[in-house]
């Protein structure tokens, strides 16, 4: 619970309508559910940012770092402590050239739409990845051959001392769903991609050649918070799942897609503890099965 002091002193670095109170992270989330944070917090900027930053540590208030939840499944008991949002209140795109500058709570989308509209290709993969470029580069995001590691030229962060700092792509250490940022207290407020000249009708064909193919592929029309698990080494975690025999593997409102095995859906009045208990069964059944253990790209909190 944030007490009245803390409260107040949290008005002293952001506006009152950016602070929200026992806010149901299920609003905040792409699957849907999730109960309250004590407080979700809202910064415009760099600068509030830092502030509430060092406040929240200053006082002691845990905190978590969130984009638009698209790779977040929150307990249904939420989370006793603050949550930051680096949504769509920093989400400013900048181009000069061939480098485009994106604050971190843009989404993929929106840097994908902006480098086509100044006729940039090499961020095409992006276009239908539902996360912020924030979360996109912390989990060196990818689909269909492309990923972050390819394009970013630097990410601007925020260390634990309030600092800022700036990472070249080398010192980034990306790997498959991982970077240098997942494993440190780095908090992302702008990226920077390094693209190519491209021409504008193939860039947008193949945009929309990728969104017919992740219509076909993908369970679009249901909250979800796209593939569940990591993929395995030398395997895919889709495959091994419906191996398994659990395509279609229900409880409650969680459920195994039918169209994708790798994806975990929310057909209804699921609830956290519905989905945590399918991505357990399938965790389970499948190192039974084949002696594979499949690790979460989903981050859980407040579990």
């Amino acid at each position: 619970m944030i007490s009245g002091a803390v409260l107040e002193g949290l008005r002293n670095f952001l506006p009152e309508e950016n602070i929200l109170l026992q806010e149901p992270m299920a609003g905040h989330t792409t699957f849907r559910v999730g109960g309250p944070a004590d407080c979700l917090l809202q910064p415009e900027n760099e600068e509030q940012l830092k502030s509430v930053q060092k406040y929240l540590q200053a006082v002691g208030i845990p905190w978590f770092v969130t984009g638009n939840g698209s790779n977040l499944l929150v307990s249904d008991q939420g989370y006793a402590g603050a949550v930051l949002q680096i949504g769509q209140k920093m989400s400013r795109i900048t181009v000069e050239d061939c480098i485009l500058r994106v604050q971190a709570g843009a989404s993929m989308a929106q840097a994908a739409r902006a480098a086509l509209e100044y006729g940039l290709t090499g961020l095409e993969f992006a276009s239908g990845i539902p996360g912020t470029v924030g979360g996109g580069v912390v989990m060196n995001a990818g689909a269909y051959g492309g990923e972050m590691s390819q394009v970013v030229e630097q990410v601007n962060v925020i260390d634990c001392h309030g600092e800022r700092m700036e990472l070249q792509n080398e010192t980034m250490e990306f790997g498959y769903r991982s970077s240098v940022i997942r494993d440190n207290p780095f908090i992302v407020t702008e990226v920077i991609f390094r693209l190519e000249k491209g021409d504008r009708d193939q860039i947008r064909s193949t945009m929309e050649e990728l969104a017919a193919r992740r219509r076909e592929k993908q369970p679009l029309e249901y909250p979800s918070a796209g593939s569940t698990f990591k993929r395995p080494e030398g395997n895919f975690a889709g495959k091994l799942i419906m191996d398994a025999g659990l395509r279609g593997f229900q409880i409650g409102g969680a459920r195994v897609s039918d169209k994708h095995c790798g994806f975990i859906i929310n057909t209804g009045g699921a609830t956290a503890r519905d989905i945590r208990d399918v991505i357990v069964r399938v965790q389970e059944q499948v190192k039974d099965r084949f002696h594979v253990e499949l690790e979460t790209e989903v981050v859980l909190l407040g579990f």
